[in-house]
């Protein structure tokens, strides 16, 4: 009897910057950042760990379902400088989703208060957004979080009563089999498409964006949203 066949390694992770101090990589979708929360058995810090063959350190976290840029620092002097400058609010990040409905208005500030933690208490917290495509039953958003909470951009959108595409958790199951439907997405529609921060030892801004992954790209190209507004691979 033949043996079964060895497990397949896991795709490599893209890294989009990397130096001496800090790695910003394109975090796919499905995959948690690190065990705490849940006890996957492949998470991104060990992945991107044993692809750089060094210790890395997550600066801060990007839900199971979400996509896009995330940050580490390569040693604890720069990831405390990291920490600090979140803290502080330094750190600019900036997501695409795509969510239910015509948002009205097409742009502003959501001011709601969301809990720091699953049950926690109520913290202050703000996201910028604007309607960068209206569809028909879509809208492709861009949204700044301006605070850091727990589920923030996904919070918000459901406070407007426009929730992410295939957000099960603060969507609509039957919009969410609609959306599989139209476009084919088998995903949460959210991505951490840029992240804006100031290099924790020399001090420079640096500016990295995430390309769109294809799991997110052919559903977005089915719906005739155009390549221009998409970050791309180059």
């Amino acid at each position: 009897m033949s043996a079964p066949p060895a497990p397949s390694a896991p795709a490599p992770i893209a890294v989009l910057y990397q130096d001496d101090d800090v790695v910003v990589v394109n975090k796919p979708s499905g995959l948690i950042v690190h065990r705490g929360w849940a006890q996957d058995r492949v998470v991104v810090m060990s992945l991107v760990r044993n692809q750089l063959g060094r210790d890395v350190y997550p600066a801060h976290r990007l839900d199971r379902g979400t996509s896009g840029a995330l940050l580490f620092g390569l040693h604890p002097a720069a990831l405390r400088t990291l920490n600090t400058e979140f803290e502080s609010g330094g750190v600019e990040k900036r997501y695409l989703a795509l969510v239910r409905g015509r948002p009205d208005p097409a742009e502003g500030l959501v001011d709601y208060a969301i809990p720091r933690t699953e049950d926690g208490e109520r913290v202050p917290a703000q996201t910028l957004y604007r309607v960068v495509h209206q569809l028909e039953h879509y809208a492709l958003v861009e949204a700044r979080p301006l605070t850091g909470r727990l589920h923030q951009v996904r919070r918000h959108f459901k406070h407007l009563r426009h929730p992410i595409v295939l957000d099960r958790e603060h969507g609509r199951g039957r919009f969410n089999a609609r959306c599989q439907a139209d476009c084919g997405i088998a995903r949460m529609a959210l991505h951490a498409s840029e992240i804006t921060f100031s290099h924790p030892v020399h001090a420079t801004r640096l500016n990295i964006t995430a390309p769109l992954p294809d799991d997110l790209l052919a559903p977005f190209r089915r719906l005739a949203i155009p390549d221009a507004l998409l970050p791309l691979d180059k």
